[in-house]
């Protein structure tokens, strides 16, 4: 398990001044952010993922699509902050796959006991005593994918009658301080908000409309032990 948050502090000295001011101006909701050395990290079990590429993936939501229909997703955006600009915590798995924290509803669970249940599985320690309560807060973006395909988009297209999956993002308010456990096959990434913008080939269309989907919020960077 990692944190990666080291990037050239001369191009986040320029993103920081251009957030900063923005941040003065604005009127949006806020959002409190705590530094990133506030969370302690740590590993657990290794927890192996059902489908180690996307075409193993398309096909099992293609099986699954013909007797459950329509897959549910629920991600999480959860946000810290280091030299004063935004990062998210991401989960890398190998070299080249990032996705944030969430998975599949079961059928018939509410989207809320859904997000708690998958954090708790990829994010919490083992010991239940230390484990973080996820405040849940607002649905940020909805996404579709109306085929078989990688492709998602934040609308339905109004000839597609049965889309084969829908992904609802969340913001998840942290607390000051709490403990993460990663599993052993996965790194935990803190990246930058900027590094998402016009980043797709990277990240995937979802995870670089982040900077868009945050934007009308206003990041209060709260000091280090405040």
């Amino acid at each position: 398990m990692a944190v990666d948050s080291d990037q050239d502090p001369r191009i986040l000295r320029q993103h920081v001044a251009l957030f900063q001011s923005q941040a003065e101006n604005t009127t949006e909701k806020k959002m409190d952010l705590y530094n990133l050395s506030n969370y302690t990290f740590s590993m657990k079990d290794q927890q192996e993922e059902k489908d180690q590429t996307s075409t193993a993936f398309l096909q099992r939501l293609r099986d699954r699509f013909e007797l459950e229909g329509t897959r549910k997703t629920v991600e999480a955006i959860l946000l810290v902050h280091q030299h004063n600009h935004p990062h998210v915590l991401l989960l890398q798995l190998g070299n080249n796959h990032f996705k944030l924290p969430g998975g599949r509803c079961r059928a018939g669970e509410d989207e809320l006991s859904c997000l708690r249940r998958k954090l708790s599985k990829k994010l919490s320690p083992p010991n239940q005593y230390s484990q973080p309560a996820w405040e849940i807060g607002e649905v940020l973006g909805c996404y579709w994918r109306p085929n078989f395909e990688q492709h998602m988009y934040p609308y339905l297209p109004p000839h597609i009658t049965k889309p084969k999956e829908c992904c609802k993002l969340f913001i998840v308010h942290l607390p000051e301080k709490c403990i993460f456990a990663v599993p052993r096959n996965y790194k935990l990434l803190a990246v930058p908000l900027f590094e998402f913008h016009e980043n797709s080939k990277r990240y995937g269309s979802v995870i670089a409309s982040i900077p868009q989907i945050l934007s009308r919020f206003h990041m209060n960077c709260m000091m280090h032990g405040i």
